[in-house]
């Protein structure tokens, strides 16, 4: 599937031509010929003799971005004076910042604030620290922390380079849901260290979110958190995934008539999102689910089990069914990957139930080509957001965390994420749903208030 333009390459470039030229109705035409998609076109200087224009475009990566520069300065009485990066300008000096919620104006203002008036704040929590909860920033901060080993699709880069995504990721909390998250990037990536260093630091947060942490690593960091900690642990990349995946197939199934409870689901992917979503789907009342990783069907009789897909194998397929995804796809009602890019053909779709569903998320690129999937798939579903029903953490995490913090929750269950879900598919209404609108938008005015609404009464419940 060739890639399209997209804002994720968007660059400005600032040309001159003459004034009294025939260039200016050259300049769209010349971009759309290589392949790329004028966004704007502005004039921001005019003069008897020229024209400055500063003409925005959207690419698909950035040698092709380089093609269309090459391509407008061959274009006679054009100058070329600049090229500017769009992601790269808003990323300058990162995307997020603190600011004080009071202004300090005189010395009444520093000596409150600060002190003396601020040890009394001091006492009062050194005598119960709960009150952490209600006189600090606590009340409202949350850690997204890293170690930098699976960034995006990008693998094992660092913690200074996963240091932009999770300034995004705290930019999307504030946008959201009016969190205050703290970009934390970690140099090891040793369990202990990590374990260690989140526990130590967590006093000053309401939850922790664990974020592009390589799997098995992030099981067992996210567990012992969860053990150790008196606040939310929650690993985006398994609980944000399968919570949204949840809403959509809950959406999905009313679409073609099926239960969950019935349906044949084909799970491919078993490292954090894949599990996370099984474990999801089994609470949510899945009764036949069977999952492949690699080396194909996790089943009992594989020899080369770790704990984690031992785990699977004891909970899932109820027919012992055994071989390849492509042997065992046949029939199912529901494909739902998490896994690697083309592992699918249009033959391997027509293959299953009537009124089947395909979730596709391996992104960029997904385990089969939509567009192929849709020939024969009643309702199809990708990560990507230039095809319908994109699966879309943003949907989940703002609000989840929204409730958490709201109930002043001390820990996350699997009723919270159900309800989170839940809450989600309940966004889309009746009038509403169809085939290609089986879950809202992230903008949806309403969608974050409800999760943290449904949220928020789950923890209560589960703190009573």
């Amino acid at each position: 599937m060739a890639p399209s333009p997209s804002i994720s390459y968007s660059i400005t470039i600032r040309l001159e031509v003459p004034s009294g030229g025939s260039a200016v109705s050259e300049l769209t035409t010349t971009v759309e010929r290589t392949g790329g998609i004028v966004t704007a076109l502005d004039v921001t200087a005019s003069g008897g003799d020229a024209l400055t224009f500063d003409l925005t475009c959207a690419a698909t990566d950035t040698d092709h971005a380089a093609l269309i520069v090459k391509a407008l300065e061959a274009i006679s009485d054009v100058d070329v004076h600049k090229v500017s990066d769009r992601t790269f300008l808003m990323h300058l000096g990162g995307v997020i910042e603190t600011a004080t919620k009071h202004p300090l104006r005189n010395r009444d203002d520093l000596s409150m604030i600060y002190t003396p008036g601020v040890a009394r704040i001091c006492l009062a929590i050194a005598a119960d620290k709960e009150d952490a909860r209600r006189l600090t920033v606590k009340r409202n901060s949350v850690a997204v922390v890293s170690d930098g080993s699976a960034v995006l699709g990008l693998g094992n880069i660092g913690p200074y380079a996963a240091l932009p995504v999770m300034e995004g990721k705290a930019a999307l909390f504030k946008g959201f849901a009016d969190i205050d998250a703290w970009p934390i990037v970690l140099d090891t990536q040793d369990v202990d260290q990590i374990v260690e260093t989140v526990a130590a630091i967590s006093p000053g947060f309401a939850g922790i979110n664990l974020e592009d942490i390589s799997a098995p690593r992030c099981f067992e960091i996210e567990a012992r958190l969860r053990e150790r900690l008196d606040i939310p642990v929650f690993h985006d990349d398994q609980h944000g995934t399968a919570v949204v995946v949840l809403a959509a197939l809950r959406n999905a199934l009313k679409v073609v008539g099926k239960d969950i409870g019935d349906a044949r689901i084909m799970l491919s992917g078993a490292g954090a999102a894949g599990t996370a979503v099984l474990k999801v789907l089994l609470h949510a009342g899945a009764g036949d689910v069977v999952v492949c990783d690699i080396n194909g069907v996790v089943e009992t009789g594989r020899e080369d089990l770790d704990d984690s897909l031992r785990w699977i194998a004891e909970h899932t397929n109820p027919q012992g069914v055994a071989g390849t995804l492509k042997a065992s796809l046949p029939q199912a009602d529901v494909f739902i990957g998490v896994s690697a890019p083309n592992i699918l053909t249009a033959e391997d779709i027509e293959s299953m139930a009537d009124d089947s569903i395909v979730f596709a998320l391996a992104n960029p690129d997904p385990e089969v080509d939509p567009s192929i999937a849709r020939r024969h798939a009643k309702v199809v579903a990708t990560g990507r957001s230039d095809h319908p029903n994109q699966i879309n953490n943003v949907l989940a995490f703002p609000g989840i965390f929204r409730g958490l913090l709201d109930a002043q929750s001390h820990g996350i269950g699997m009723d919270i994420l159900l309800a989170a879900a839940e809450a989600i598919a309940g966004s889309v209404t009746t009038d509403e749903l169809n085939a290609n609108y089986i879950v809202p938008s992230v903008f949806h005015p309403e969608v974050h208030k409800r999760v943290a609404a449904a949220v928020r009464k789950a923890a209560e419940a589960a703190d009573a």
